[in-house]
């Protein structure tokens, strides 16, 4: 609720901001276009006839206030971001936040005065607008600088252990595929997946990226893992950004490296989907929780000779297979079933291999079923075009 109420307050401020820039920027415009003697002509019904004048403020001060707010929310939601990393941080880590801050304020505030007393002879908005983006600027210059002290500062104000030591919880990581995945908040709903569970703050920046992606697959995927997590931390509170601080960024690592870094750190698993990571975190003693394990381990089990139903969609590799899909995914290929594609047909299973990519079960028609054998007995037409036999008694042999 408070965030709403702050979101309201930030909206409303810019959108003022930018209305009153708005009203200033059309003075400055017209003042300018006054001097010029081409302009002039064009612009001097607007400063003699008053109403004239009045509509092209009011139409920037509504361009100002409808950008204003509709740019506050993106910029509301960087800070909420930003006050994700804060309570995340170490303590000298905000330390030197701070002080780069109040450097870099000081900084501005030194620059900004000639700027201010060249530009306010021309527009004060305009001397105000250049002078809080230097200031901007600076800040974060400094702020920067700062931050890649914090090793010096660790020197004259040395941690406590309870801050550099781990959490006595055993976490459950959470990689970038696995919460785009989404199967893995219907597994700890289930309780497979018990908490505590710990999203590190470079993975939700990772998927904040891609959700930011300009190509529709991926911003698509990464807005749906922002809407997994959503869900999850309203019915299992996740842990985010809380201990990042034990596996500190490297500047050319790869997400998963330090995902691998940050489990060993807390004495935790990952669980994650993916092939490669789930190697590379088991080479290193790393416990891994991988949910495709999972859905395979739950897969209900086939035995030889056993019936069931399936529905052909496809052909096989082989003229005469049909090919169909268990709920789970599992592939069933079935002899003698191309003619049946589209339908659901009866069959036997015959044979069950396991492969890397999963189960593929082997079966053929069940007897007396569409597509078995004994629908080409009793006269139907075989193929090739020979008809079937049918007279009583014994058959004359053929002559050489």
């Amino acid at each position: 609720m408070g965030s709403k109420i702050w979101r309201l307050i930030f909206n409303f401020l810019l959108s003022a901001m930018l209305a009153v820039f708005g009203w200033n920027a059309v003075l400055a415009f017209l003042n300018w276009a006054a001097q010029d003697p081409q302009l002039k002509v064009y612009f001097a019904a607007a400063q003699g006839d008053e109403w004239l004048g009045i509509l092209y403020r009011t139409t920037f001060i509504a361009v100002g206030g409808i950008f204003g707010f509709a740019l506050g929310a993106t910029i509301f939601r960087r800070l909420e971001l930003v006050g994700d990393r804060l309570r995340g941080m170490a303590t000298r880590d905000k330390v030197a936040l701070v002080g780069g801050l109040v450097v870099g304020l000081l900084l501005a505030a030194i620059l900004a005065i000639p700027i201010i007393l060249f530009l306010t002879q021309y527009s004060p908005a305009i001397a105000v607008t250049v002078a809080m983006l230097l200031g901007v600027a600076v800040m974060y210059l400094t702020t920067v600088a700062a931050l890649s002290m914090k090793e010096e500062i660790r020197f004259y104000m040395p941690a406590s252990p309870e801050e550099d030591a781990p959490p006595t919880e055993k976490f459950k990581l959470l990689d970038t595929n696995v919460i785009i995945d989404g199967r893995i908040a219907d597994v700890a709903r289930a309780g497979f997946v018990e908490p505590p569970i710990y999203v590190p703050g470079f993975i939700l920046d990772e998927l904040q990226h891609i959700a930011d992606s300009s190509d529709d697959m991926r911003r698509a995927r990464g807005r749906h893992g922002l809407e997994v997590l959503n869900t999850m931390n309203k019915e299992l509170d996740l842990t985010v950004r809380e201990y990042d601080r034990l596996a500190p960024r490297v500047p050319g690592e790869e997400v998963d490296a330090r995902l691998v870094r940050l489990a060993k750190a807390l004495n935790g698993s990952i669980v994650t989907n993916d092939y490669n990571l789930n190697r590379v975190a088991r080479l290193q003693d790393v416990p891994v929780l991988n949910v495709n394990d999972l859905a395979v381990a739950l897969r209900p089990r086939v035995l030889p000779g056993e019936p069931m139903q399936v529905k052909l969609v496809k052909e096989g590799k082989e003229p005469t297979q049909g090919i169909g899909y268990l709920d789970d995914g599992t592939m069933v290929v079935v002899e003698n079933g191309r003619r049946q594609i589209g339908e659901t047909v009866e069959v036997i299973v015959s044979q069950v291999i396991q492969t890397a990519s999963g189960k593929i079960i082997f079966a053929h028609l069940q007897e007396g079923g569409a597509g078995s054998s004994e629908e080409n007995t009793g006269g139907d037409d075989l193929e090739g075009g020979v008809r079937a036999y049918t007279r009583s008694g014994p058959r004359r042999p053929v002559r050489r």
